[in-house]
């Protein structure tokens, strides 16, 4: 509640500061008729384009943070003729919020931040472009170049105000997270805001009000698209996250018995040649009554990182259930497999996993066991009963005494001990 508190007596000292310098520079510098037709285009407009702005910020606090076509308004009215418009526009964005019933709770103390906000940095915004106008127009593409500097300048202020803000209603609270919100700018909307008010400024300037109003509409046309595909893209990433979430053995990393089963139906009928591995840890409920199951799962990574490191690219790996795990060895020889196979089996022999237990670091040997199925993948040899058939080797190689590999190349079996 105290933090809450300290928020709104902060967005409120910030509007009570815009008015203050915006009255330093009253009264109003242009035409009275000028500006309300401006303004009266901006607002429009600009209330139009707060549906598409992006918000950042959670909890007590939420700011529009995206494009403003404020930086141009500004240096036509100056500070007096922006806290105006700043007014009018951001309290139309508030009643029209409180009729839709999308306001959040703070939405007043919202609007006052945002008008103070605005008006002061584009204050300062202000008087460093005609403190360099004169000098700016001696440069090639100097007005552009003097409209981006004077947009970093402007940001730079924003991004700070904001982070003081977001501190002050709890919503920043590391270095770490200051860090990323300043890195969430990129150079190349600063340069679309620099261009974009560089040419509303001269259209300003020049009443041109047909291209104005033109230019207006482009915008929104072209904003309304990328935040359309925007939104296709994230959903395709969110799906694809989901997708990923289903297909994933979570204590492992690697692919669960779904995306075996998927993979399985992808490669039936193919005739690609290739070696289906079940293997299984030997012992594995010993290891759990004799240590505690958090052990077991250490050996299970232990054991699922160790077939990960011996797999190219091309194979694939998954946890088919419980200690339990398959490989699909692609591109290989039956002779190429085998030796994986045996590097494997030897390796886990010869490397414990060690373990933090009673206080103590312990190292536990465990060993596994191997059923190699290897052969063309027809119609006539579906993956389901090759995977019988590697599974049915693999408790043959139990049954002789495991940490031992039971390989067959469809028409004879070998084991390796």
């Amino acid at each position: 509640m105290q933090e809450l508190k300290k928020y709104k007596i902060f967005d409120i000292s910030l509007f009570a500061t815009s008015v203050v310098v915006a009255i330093l520079f009253a009264p109003l510098e242009v035409e009275w008729t000028k500006f309300l037709l401006v303004s009266a285009i901006y607002v429009v407009f600009s209330t139009i384009y707060s549906s598409l702005r992006i918000q950042y910020g959670s909890g007590s606090g939420s700011y529009d943070y995206g494009v403003s076509y404020t930086q141009s308004l500004a240096l036509f009215a100056g500070p007096f003729g922006l806290l105006i418009f700043e007014t009018v526009h951001r309290f139309v964005i508030f009643f029209q919020r409180k009729y839709m019933k999308t306001a959040d709770e703070d939405e007043f103390t919202d609007t006052l931040y945002n008008i103070g906000s605005f008006t002061l940095y584009h204050t300062v915004g202000y008087l460093f472009f005609f403190a360099l106008f004169p000098y700016a127009e001696m440069v090639p593409f100097g007005y552009f170049l003097l409209f981006f500097v004077s947009a970093v300048i402007i940001s730079w202020q924003s991004d700070i105000l904001l982070v003081v803000a977001f501190y002050i209603s709890g919503n920043v609270r590391t270095w770490s997270e200051v860090v990323k919100f300043f890195n969430k700018r990129s150079i190349l909307d600063t340069g679309k805001v620099a261009i974009t008010n560089g040419l509303l400024f001269y259209f300003v300037m020049e009443s041109q009000w047909e291209m104005l109003i033109v230019f207006f509409i482009m915008n929104y046309i072209v904003s309304k698209s990328f935040l359309s595909k925007h939104e296709t893209i994230q959903n395709e990433l969110e799906r694809d996250r989901f997708r990923e979430m289903a297909y994933t053995d979570f204590m492992t990393g690697l692919s669960n018995r779904a995306m075996m089963d998927k993979k399985m139906e992808e490669i039936n009928g193919t005739n690609e040649v290739l070696a289906i591995v079940v293997a299984d840890i030997d012992k594995f409920k010993s290891i759990n009554d004799s240590y505690n199951h958090a052990i077991g799962d250490r050996v299970i990574q232990h054991f699922a990182g160790i077939l990960k490191s011996h797999a190219s690219n091309d194979d694939c790996v998954f946890r088919s259930g419980g200690e339990e795990f398959t490989l699909f060895l692609r591109g290989r020889s039956y002779a190429e497999c085998l030796e994986v196979l045996e590097l494997v089996r030897s390796y886990v022999s010869a490397h414990p996993v060690h373990v933090e237990h009673n206080g103590a670091e312990t190292a536990i040997d465990y060993t596994a066991s191997y059923g190699l199925y290897f052969n063309k993948m027809t119609e006539e040899l579906p993956m389901e009963r090759a995977y019988i058939y590697a599974d049915q080797l693999l408790l043959e190689a139990k049954d002789l005494g495991r940490n031992r590999v039971n390989v067959s190349d469809g028409q004879r079996i070998v084991i390796h001990s």
